[in-house]
């Protein structure tokens, strides 16, 4: 039998898509994919990979795009292969080497090196990076030989893990706020240890509370297009903040936080927490930021009306 979806599926669909990113894509490729799989324009990506970075990548499908700026504000984790004796223009191998310097390295003074990093630490973000300066992209004046400079920033990095050192190559698990260079950290790391380094390989593995357990590649992905079941991988909008506080609301109270007005909150909580407010169902209603001088939740952004 001919696979129909119900009518105004499409207007009604809000979710998430976890793939896993193969390596030569980039993030628009993957979001385009999307577009193309579900016959939703509205679709975007939370967190750029670099073409020649692989994993998971957070799709926002339908309504839930307006969840960007929060999903794209957590956390990240990567496995990075970083080589040491070699620096390049991009601190990765696509940009042309300009040193090459000896390695002599040992696994304790590597560690030690590591562990330097751990912590809140100031971060220059690579040349060959998509940042805007006076209006165009950082790697666009780059290529065309202008001297670009921009401004440190201060990124947290969780942990650094050394998972293998096969000299001139390390193997290194990093879990890092949103807006860490893990070529720039490289390419830190190599100045601090003498040699110079570059990132040759990435894969995240983690975006917030999302992981490789749950991303789908995009193979099965295009069989589930071309099947007209893909939604069975979609996420709930509710999941992608299902680390935030939960207010659970009340038939009655939906009605209130869908026509903006205040709900009556529990005491004792911290003044501007937000939360995601679900329905019983667990429905994504609304965003939600708390009021300790008046005990309510106060609405900032609706996905039901």
């Amino acid at each position: 039998m001919e696979y129909r979806e119900p009518q105004d599926f499409k207007n009604r669909i809000s979710g998430v898509l976890i793939v896993d990113k193969p390596v030569g894509m980039t993030s628009h490729d993957v979001v385009q994919f999307v577009r193309r799989g579900t016959k939703i324009n509205r679709a975007g990506h939370t967190g750029t990979l670099d073409p020649r970075a692989s994993g998971v990548l957070v799709v926002l499908v339908g309504p839930a795009v307006r969840l960007s700026e929060f999903v794209s504000a957590s956390d990240k984790r990567y496995q990075a292969v970083i080589k040491f004796g070699q620096t390049t223009t991009t601190y990765d191998s696509e940009g042309d080497i300009t040193s090459r310097r000896p390695v002599d390295i040992s696994h304790e003074e590597l560690e030690e090196a590591l562990s330097e990093f751990v912590g809140e630490v100031e971060q220059t973000p690579p040349a060959y990076s998509a940042l805007k300066v006076k209006g165009k992209k950082a790697y666009e004046l780059a290529r065309d030989g202008k001297d670009v400079q921009l401004e440190p920033r201060l990124i947290t990095i969780h942990s650094l893990e050394l998972l293998d050192w096969d000299p001139p190559e390390a193997v290194v698990d990093i879990q890092c706020s949103s807006g860490t260079y893990v070529r720039s950290l490289a390419s830190d790391l190599g100045e601090r240890l003498g040699a110079g380094a570059t990132l040759v390989g990435l894969r995240r593995t983690k975006n917030g509370r999302f992981g490789l357990r749950e991303a789908v590649s995009l193979r099965r992905l295009d069989e589930a297009f071309e099947n007209g079941d893909w939604y069975r991988y979609l996420v709930p909008a509710a999941e992608a903040l299902g680390d935030w506080y939960t207010v659970i609301l009340k038939v009655d109270e939906i009605d209130d936080v869908t026509h903006g007005h205040r709900i009556l909150g529990e005491a004792g909580l911290e003044h501007g927490l937000l939360a995601r407010a679900v329905s019983e169902d667990g429905e994504l209603v609304a965003l939600v930021e708390y009021d300790a001088e008046t005990n309510e939740w106060q609405p900032k952004k609706v996905f039901s009306n």
